[in-house]
């Protein structure tokens, strides 16, 4: 069966805004401020982060045109480089980036909940409590309703409109006029501290490369999907930067770098506690949303794996009642939990996106790759613009960034690199022989 070109400029744009916003608006612009400090580098950091976004977001919109595989960036990079970069890819996504990726959702649904309802207990154990709960629906196969998942985006969109418009009439609180964060000491501290600050940008504008999937289903991709891509990122950055604005105007630099709920302060100083609590439990619900939909999705990269035969084929067993891949459910829930349970909201932010960053660059460089692979061949539907230029641009500022970490946050660095390292040594010892063998 043929899929139909049926999707629209205003439905991909859509659909690309949805794919990268998620929740981390509304705990990162704290993080952000607290290492990038002066509120031009703050604002600097979240321009340069969508800039980044759109020329990957239209890498991807070319890989999937001169590739169309199931699978995505997996497929990509194992087209590119070969098996073994696509088994340390998925070997990454369940031991730091997916499971990470749920683990910072489920901490951000601590800490929000908890001063919304007045619980003051341990927020980790929150947060694992919250992923125990997500995983066992999930395994049960009780799949959420579309009516339950229109609320979360309503109530999701309704949170950002509600923070910028809190943002602008908001009386500036007395500590924000006062106080002021230490100030750089060099130039280089300067630069390593702006680009350890991209990692939380990064990591709210990552989602974009998930558009693309749909790709078989956009009348004329080649236009419809640059154009897309880069209008769909562009409103993200605007929504992004109207709320970094509005947090900087009601808190200043140093008061949202100390927040660790900085909607949630900025609503109280407009709208007092009933804005608060609004706005938390808003918050804590459309990231329980997206910690289940995660749950329920990132197996099936695990079954794709296992059917090329680099994971144990038990983990794409389904279960014959539920119709859910619930080897794999429980695998992503528990690797999710014990990432919640041992770093903290920042922590967790850097051991995800170092790693998927630095895999969407080896995507940005497959690029290079796959043109000379079909030099001469019919050119594809969708082409990066500027390309070679703006994909080199995107491969050299994520190495940076990637290089600012392993400067300052260096133990951060090393649990993603000894991660790494583990499953290189997984699959040339296990992985690679049994592939081997089944080629024999």
């Amino acid at each position: 069966m043929v899929l139909q070109r049926r999707l629209g400029l205003i439905d991909f744009t859509l659909i690309t805004i949805g794919s990268v916003i998620g929740s981390g608006i509304f705990r990162n612009p704290a993080v952000v401020a607290a290492r990038a400090h002066a509120p031009l580098f703050i604002m600097l950091c979240w321009i340069v982060g969508g800039v980044l976004s759109i020329i990957a977001a239209l890498v991807f919109a070319e890989l999937s045109s001169r590739r169309p595989l199931d699978g995505g960036i997996y497929a990509y990079l194992r087209e590119a480089y070969g098996s073994g970069i696509g088994f340390l890819f998925g070997w990454m996504v369940f031991w730091l980036m997916y499971t990470g990726a749920t683990a910072a959702s489920a901490a951000l649904f601590a800490g929000y909940l908890g001063p919304a309802l007045g619980v003051h207990g341990n927020p980790r154990i929150i947060a694992v409590a919250a992923l125990a709960c997500v995983t066992a629906i999930n395994a049960l196969g009780l799949r959420q309703g579309t009516g339950w998942q229109n609320t979360l985006v309503v109530l999701k969109v309704s949170a950002i409109a509600a923070l910028i418009v809190a943002g602008f009439v908001a009386h500036p609180l007395a500590a924000a006029a006062s106080a002021h964060l230490a100030s750089f000491s060099s130039p280089l501290q300067t630069v390593g501290a702006l680009g350890v600050a991209m990692l939380p940008v990064l990591f709210s504008y990552n989602g974009f490369q998930s558009a693309t999937v749909m790709s078989a289903q956009i009348r004329e991709p080649a236009r419809i999907m640059p154009r897309g891509m880069v209008i769909g990122v562009s409103i993200v950055i605007a929504i992004y930067l109207l709320v970094s604005t509005g947090c900087l105007r009601v808190m200043g630099a140093s008061g949202l770098a100390a927040s660790i709920t900085p909607a949630a302060d900025v609503m109280h100083a407009a709208f007092g506690v009933g804005g608060s609590r609004f706005i938390a439990i808003a918050i804590a619900l459309s990231t329980l949303g997206y910690m289940s939909t995660s749950i329920l999705v990132a197996p099936r990269l695990y079954f794709q794996l296992a059917q090329d035969g680099m994971l144990f084929r038990q983990v794409g067993w389904v279960h014959p009642r539920t119709r859910v891949p619930l080897i794999a459910i429980l695998m992503h829930g528990t690797m999710a939990a014990v990432l919640a349970a041992s770093g903290t909201y920042e922590q967790i932010v850097n051991w995800v996106t170092l790693p998927d960053w630095t895999f969407i660059a080896l995507c940005a460089f497959a690029l290079f790759i796959f043109r000379k692979r079909d030099s001469g061949s019919q050119e594809p539907v969708v082409q990066v613009p500027g390309h070679p230029y703006t994909t080199i641009l995107l491969i050299l500022a994520v190495l940076g960034v990637v290089l600012a970490e392993v400067t300052i946050y260096p133990m951060d660095s090393l649990y993603s690199v000894l991660v790494f390292l583990a499953g290189t040594a997984v699959y040339y010892t296990v992985v690679n022989r049994r592939l081997r063998t089944a080629r024999t």
